[in-house]
């Protein structure tokens, strides 16, 4: 009896916390118990592929996903770019070979090219809150980005590329998988919007691990590695318009 007692325990897997906040299309409404996004499908193929861990998703913030991180709240966070702010707080950054961008959006008008993206100037941007621009210096303070850019801050992509349809704002700035996931949606609109060649920053993802983090950086990566051999990891990522920077697509 004792020994069938302590059986469940010995091969229990080891639970591994990921934090997660609104940021789609990576993390939509991870709040909720049935979250959806590229974090809640890769959690699901990585328990699915083994046995070892245990992967949850543990909801923070944009403000408070750095002091999570460092207290423990949870593990790891993935999807994290240079210049997002967290480098003095306590981690090991692993590269996730993944790179996306942001890009500007107007409305196509007559007349208008890829020359109406050279200055910034004088044009109402909409801009989702929280977020770390590179036209901005990565100051992702609503107050500066409003006094200093006539920025209108919303939650949504959605609701920021419906503010350039309406003429309400001038430039969007739109995480390029969202705008593909987007236009895969909506392809009527296709034609209405300006898409920026120049892109405002690129995402250069990494994964952070808290410094008590219940899973190895390295093991993480092994994990993943058996998920890209398995083709299950490039599938995920295509679907979502996300690859390998160009020098990696090269070798």
């Amino acid at each position: 009896m004792a020994l069938s007692l302590l059986l469940p325990s010995a091969f229990a897997a080891q639970e591994v916390r990921i934090g997660a906040y609104h940021f789609p299309p990576y993390a939509i409404k991870p709040e909720q118990a049935e979250a959806v996004g590229l974090v809640a499908e890769l959690l699901v193929i990585l328990n699915q592929a083994q046995d070892q861990y245990r992967f949850s998703l543990v909801p923070t913030s944009t403000k408070r996903r750095y002091r999570d991180l460092q207290s423990g709240r949870y593990d790891l966070i993935l999807f994290e770019s240079p210049g997002w702010g967290w480098q003095d707080t306590p981690h090991v950054a692993t590269d996730l070979h993944i790179e996306d961008a942001e890009v500007y959006v107007a409305l196509n008008a007559p007349g208008r090219d890829q020359g109406y993206f050279d200055s910034l100037q004088g044009k109402r941007l909409a801009l989702y809150s929280g977020y770390h621009y590179g036209f901005a210096g990565f100051n992702a303070d609503p107050q500066f980005l409003a006094r200093e850019f006539d920025a209108l801050l919303t939650y949504s992509h959605d609701s920021n590329l419906s503010m350039i349809l309406r003429q309400r704002a001038e430039i969007a700035v739109i995480t390029r998988s969202y705008l593909n996931m987007y236009l895969q949606r909506h392809p009527a609109q296709a034609r209405a919007f300006l898409v920026s060649e120049r892109v405002d920053q690129i995402y250069r993802h990494q994964a952070l691990f808290s410094q008590q983090s219940a899973i190895a950086p390295e093991v993480f990566v092994g994990l993943l590695e058996q998920l890209k051999d398995q083709g299950l990891l490039d599938k995920l990522f295509a679907r979502y318009y996300l690859s390998p920077p160009p020098a990696e697509l090269s070798e």
